[in-house]
């Protein structure tokens, strides 16, 4: 009976989702987000610590006087070495904290959503001649909830060759509307970066979400939710001042979202790697399968 109820909620909350306005309820959360009116965006950070169990101990400031706004303190960064990055070239690092909610092989140009669910690498990333690529490649899901850390960091050492920003929809992104919400990830606003590096290329997707204020890179700045079908297409290639080194930071989130990974087939995931498993921003994802071959050798 329980399961029923909890089933019926489940559905009802994914279809107010479709009558909501989505842009205009994100909109109005992104203004009182970025309020400057001390005691308020205090009270806010206050309650929202409190609701979420954030680890403040971990945050370079710990004082809530220091952060400009609810968003400053969301993207707040952490210690130096709270994230140790591996020094192993062969290993491919988690670029964001969070819960893998799916990863493994991409079949025939699809990509796992959930049980059940699937979505096409062309429709995710844009663009059909790069999705080609990672036909048969590896694919990891990360969801960020509210109390995770929220800025993006690379996986791997590696030379950004263009990103697009895709408008879209604002679904949220828990593990109830990846559920029932077909094709998610691809409808909803997001950010597509494709990067070269020695193993080979890599796509890194931040995904919008309701309520979430805006998606930042350090190239780029903020792009902020809004409903123009028009891409915004910024090709990069051979720009060397867009080369990053694994574990630097690329962009960050105004509030919880994803993270979606494609991956070549030159790269193993680990085998610790499935839905539920909590993981941090250095942590070994995957490895390259080249380098294990001339080893081998």
């Amino acid at each position: 009976m329980s399961t029923n109820v909890s089933s019926i909620k489940d559905k009802l909350f994914c279809g107010l989702q479709y009558l909501l306005p989505q842009h205009l309820l994100s909109r109005l959360g992104a203004r009182l987000a970025e309020s400057r009116i001390p005691w308020f965006k205090n009270f806010l950070i206050g309650i929202f610590i409190k609701k979420f169990q954030v680890d403040i101990d971990e945050a370079c400031d710990q004082d809530l006087d220091a952060y400009s706004s609810f968003n400053d303190f969301f993207t707040r960064a952490l210690k130096p070495n709270a994230r140790p990055i591996t020094d192993d070239a062969n290993a491919l690092t988690s670029p964001a904290d969070g819960t893998i909610s799916q990863c493994g092989d991409i079949t025939q140009g699809q990509l796992i959503q959930a049980k059940g669910l699937s979505y096409l690498a062309s429709d995710l990333i844009g663009d059909e001649a790069i999705a080609l690529q990672f036909r048969h490649g590896k694919f990891i899901t990360t969801y960020l909830s509210p109390r995770d850390y929220h800025r993006v960091h690379m996986p791997l050492s590696g030379t950004l060759l263009h990103s697009r920003y895709i408008p879209g929809k604002l679904f949220s992104v828990n593990t109830v509307t990846a559920s029932l919400v077909p094709e998610l990830f691809a409808r909803n606003e997001r950010l597509v970066c494709v990067f070269e590096s020695q193993h080979g290329p890599f796509v890194l997707i931040m995904v919008g979400a309701m309520m979430v204020a805006g998606i930042e890179s350090v190239w780029q700045g903020s792009y902020s939710p809004r409903k123009s079908l028009v891409c915004n297409h910024r090709d990069v290639h051979g720009n060397s001042s867009l080369r990053f080194d694994k574990g630097a930071e690329i962009g960050r989130f105004k509030f919880g979202s994803t993270v979606i990974l494609l991956l070549s087939n030159q790269l193993r995931l680990e085998a610790k790697l499935e839905p539920g498993l909590n993981i941090q921003v250095g942590e070994t994802v995957a490895m390259s399968l080249v380098d294990e071959v001339t080893d081998a050798s």
